[in-house]
């Protein structure tokens, strides 16, 4: 009996330790669809391995944040790329090889500098933009006051604009 209770006090110890110290985003689209690129569920892993470790959506604020939030670099592409493949050949282009000069957002690289070269395979960056451009990112809990703060009203987004913040 003693070793049953071992057995599996040990079997949940390593269980919850697992778990612990890894914040999970919480997704929106428990529903995705199957699109011609693979399993939505697949993509979102890519994105949660691949972009959610430095765009995080569990960070505290703004102030702790290493790069912008993705739901920030989809608002802001999406604005100069309305179209589906210009989308996703635009955020494939930058991030297989992001350059200051390049930049679409250039207030976030004045924030967290341009997003250092990764090691990444073209067509995962792809599934992932196409990814972002079909679905509702997450978005940190602060990150509409945020934005409501920096880009609020007309007058603020001008200024913003003149200035070279578009995140």
């Amino acid at each position: 009996m003693n070793a049953k209770f071992i057995f599996l006090l040990i079997l949940l110890t390593s269980l919850t330790a697992c778990e612990n110290g890894k914040k999970k985003p919480i997704v929106e689209n428990d529903h995705a669809k199957i699109s011609e690129l693979g399993d939505d569920n697949s993509i979102y892993g890519l994105l949660n391995t691949k972009c959610y470790i430095c765009h995080s959506i569990n960070s505290e604020s703004h102030d702790v944040i290493i790069a912008p939030p993705m739901a920030a670099v989809k608002r802001r592409y999406s604005r100069s790329y309305r179209a589906k493949e210009n989308f996703v050949e635009a955020i494939t282009k930058w991030t297989m090889d992001p350059k200051v000069e390049n930049a679409l957002m250039p207030g976030a690289v004045d924030n967290f500098n341009v997003m250092p070269n990764q090691v990444f395979i073209e067509e995962e960056i792809r599934k992932i933009a196409t990814y972002i451009y079909e679905n509702e990112l997450e978005e940190p809990y602060w990150f509409a006051k945020h934005q409501k703060e920096m880009h609020g009203n007309g007058m603020r987004q001008e200024k913003n604009r003149r200035n070279g913040n578009n995140f």
